[in-house]
């Protein structure tokens, strides 16, 4: 299968699926389209809330790690981090609310974009990792979304424990996850709760997304100033032997 993002309008709920085959890892290009996709269904009248999920075993394994060896100078390195900074933005600025469906394992910027979501549901499959200092950067840009959900000592120790896996159970616990199911449960229990949401009034769930993220719109600049951090240590001896290592 080639890499896709997708969208679908079922009873006033828009779902965006992800997919790339490379365990649902992000390069720009898919960033962009995520996030024209996120726009196009806050613009659909017909939609009131937004469910956004992955195909396959694996959530989504964060940033491409073929176009991070690519990055040789400062620039696309910035614009580059940019692509996690625009989606979490776009997601923080879209008047609907966002639940994300989480089946499997989600490492870096795929545990941001679960952040960002306005409500998540997991499964006990969804275990998490935060591995961006093990190849001498670090999870800079999608901070702010994280910690608003989990804290900041949470984040810590998801953070500098890079090398290992924190249990789905984990993650519920310190407030990623909102609710967590067994895997053949999944499914029917998002499709319960959408429904749900989706038949409440529009104009409450807008202003409750308002409610939701007040406090955090100086993320307009502060996620692209993190992006060129980012950017920056991408470029280093350290981080480029690491990535290659990842390859073999």
């Amino acid at each position: 299968m080639t890499a896709f993002v997708k969208q679908e309008v079922k009873n006033n709920v828009g779902y965006i699926t992800f997919f790339h085959p490379a365990g649902n890892s992000f390069p720009s290009s898919q960033l962009q389209e995520l996030v024209r996709t996120i726009q196009d269904l806050d613009a659909n009248e017909n939609v009131t809330i937004i469910v956004l999920q992955s195909e396959g075993t694996t959530f989504c394994a964060g940033a491409s790690f073929d176009e991070l060896l690519q990055i040789d100078n400062l620039s696309d390195g910035k614009q580059f981090f940019s692509g996690f900074a625009n989606v979490i933005n776009a997601m923080r600025n879209c008047s609907k609310l966002i639940v994300g469906k989480v089946q499997g394992k989600a490492v870096g910027g795929g545990v941001g974009i679960i952040a960002a979501c306005d409500y998540a549901i997991a499964s006990t499959k969804a275990d998490i990792k935060l591995s961006e200092l093990t190849i001498g950067i670090g999870p800079f840009v999608i901070e702010p979304a994280v910690s608003r959900k989990i804290g900041h000592t949470a984040m810590s120790e998801l953070t500098l424990a890079g090398n290992e896996w924190k249990s789905a159970t984990w993650a519920f616990e310190k407030g990623l996850f909102a609710k967590l199911v067994q895997p053949e449960d999944l499914d029917s229990e998002l499709e319960k709760f959408a429904s749900q949401l989706a038949s409440y009034n529009p104009d409450a769930l807008a202003e409750m997304k308002q409610v939701l993220w007040q406090n955090t719109a100086h993320w307009s600049t502060l996620l692209y100033e993190r992006a060129e951090i980012s950017g920056k240590l991408v470029l280093s001896a350290f981080t480029k032997k690491a990535l290659q290592g990842f390859k073999k």
